[in-house]
């Protein structure tokens, strides 16, 4: 057992939708004798649930729950907690916390953390997924199994959204794939396996964790990554993306920092396309208002043709009026049934 402060192994955890109840699950299963600090990412909202999580999760567990301080040492039997709107990076001694661009829509970024876990501790990182939608984690998982970490995965069939297990279990086998009341005994097997020794940090993955240790990044860094300029444009910034392809798994980041699984830019895209068609259709709107005018301003003038002219023109703008809300109406209609299912 370490007697230091600093713990042997560092345990960082990632859940999304439904994982409020399953991180509350997960942490009253760690126990006092485990020599681990553990990080948490929860996807939240920017409000002060984070301080509410804090009060939920230290009600579960014996261990110290506490928010993420920039700077802060690292100690074990401690267990630390992403706050809303920002994120959470570790180092080898100290933890970071970052306002810097979000990835994959999200700031706390799941990724994020367990990247920065694999290049500072390596075989001493343990990566958890529990429940949650689309596949934040599945780049940091892959991150910590490429720097001879261990991987663990809740059961997707148990999981209340099975999304982000899958997308881990799709793209690499890992070492655990158990449900969620079995995750306490996952970790006391894991430390009593002799410790691994370190395999060395992949360069490419170690280039990606500098970046999103950086507020602002440079060109050169974004090469660094190994991947290849894309014909895509980041939908947050509009500068390019580049790919970066590993195990037939692609990602996406651009030079600010912005960075996207494939099914995230798809996502971010579609927003952005209704939100650039709505502002089409009020500024048609507003012209098809103005054409009116124009027309009723011509008539009282005595100016038929040029009357007429206004109205035929309002008339097949109209047309494209209604096209478009069709459009946009239907959009709506199947979102609204995909958040149903």
């Amino acid at each position: 057992m370490n007697t230091n402060s600093q713990p042997t192994y560092v345990v960082v955890v990632g859940a999304s939708a439904g994982g409020l109840n399953a991180l509350s699950e997960f942490v009253g299963q760690l126990t006092t004798d485990m020599d681990i600090a553990v990080f948490t990412v929860l996807h939240l909202s920017t409000t002060g649930i984070g301080d509410y999580l804090v009060q939920k999760l230290q009600s579960n567990t014996s261990l110290k729950c506490i928010k993420a301080t920039d700077n802060r040492k690292i100690e074990k039997g401690f267990i630390y907690i992403a706050p809303p709107n920002h994120h959470l990076l570790v180092k080898k001694q100290r933890m970071i916390l970052g306002r810097g661009p979000v990835e994959n829509r999200w700031r706390p970024s799941i990724d994020v953390l367990f990247r920065s876990a694999a290049v500072a501790f390596g075989t001493r990182a343990i990566g958890i997924l529990l429940t949650g939608l689309l596949d934040d984690g599945k780049a940091g998982m892959l991150a910590i199994k490429k720097c001879g970490g261990v991987c663990v995965v809740q059961d997707p069939n148990e999981a209340e959204y099975p999304d982000m297990p899958l997308a881990v279990l799709d793209a690499m086998e890992v070492n655990y794939c158990v449900s969620l009341a079995e995750m306490g005994s996952a970790i006391k097997e894991i430390m009593k396996q002799p410790l691994q020794e370190d395999v060395g940090i992949p360069e490419e993955i170690k280039a990606e964790s500098e970046i999103a240790e950086k507020v602002a990044i440079g060109v050169e860094r974004v090469e660094d990554l190994g991947g290849e300029h894309s014909i895509y444009s980041c939908p947050d910034c509009g500068g390019s993306l580049w790919q970066i392809t590993e195990n037939n798994m692609h990602r996406y980041r651009c030079y600010i920092g912005h960075a996207y699984s494939e099914n995230d830019l798809l996502t971010k895209q579609a927003e952005n396309m209704e939100a650039t068609l709505w502002v089409a259709l009020r500024m048609m709107e507003e012209r098809r208002t103005l054409l009116h005018k124009m027309e009723q301003d011509a008539k009282r003038k005595g100016f038929i043709r040029i009357a007429s002219d206004h109205h035929n023109k309002g008339i097949d703008l109209q047309m494209h009026i209604d096209k478009l809300k069709d459009i946009l109406f239907s959009t709506q209609n199947n979102n609204r049934e995909t958040a149903a299912m």
